[in-house]
């Protein structure tokens, strides 16, 4: 897998999110920001990402991710 094809997967399951992802030979790091976070607990957050790659991790394509996952607010003051 590569940057792009995970971008376009958490894309695909979260729509209002803009996606980040560095990284390579199956270990990458996304940085996520949507809208749907708002209100969730970081483990929440951290499932409603993986499940979007679910499948890519259980073939064994994607074998590690870091996910930061924010509201659009908090990416504004990280950043």
């Amino acid at each position: 897998m590569d940057t792009q094809q995970i971008e376009n997967l958490i894309q695909a399951g979260i729509p209002d999110a803009e996606v980040t992802v560095s990284g390579g030979e199956g270990k990458f790091e996304a940085t996520v920001v949507s809208n749907a976070f708002e209100g969730l607990m970081p483990v929440k957050r951290h499932q409603l990402v993986y499940a979007t790659v679910r499948e890519q991790i259980a073939d064994g394509s994607l074998h590690a991710l870091t996910i930061r996952p924010f509201t659009p607010g908090e990416h504004e003051k990280s950043g």
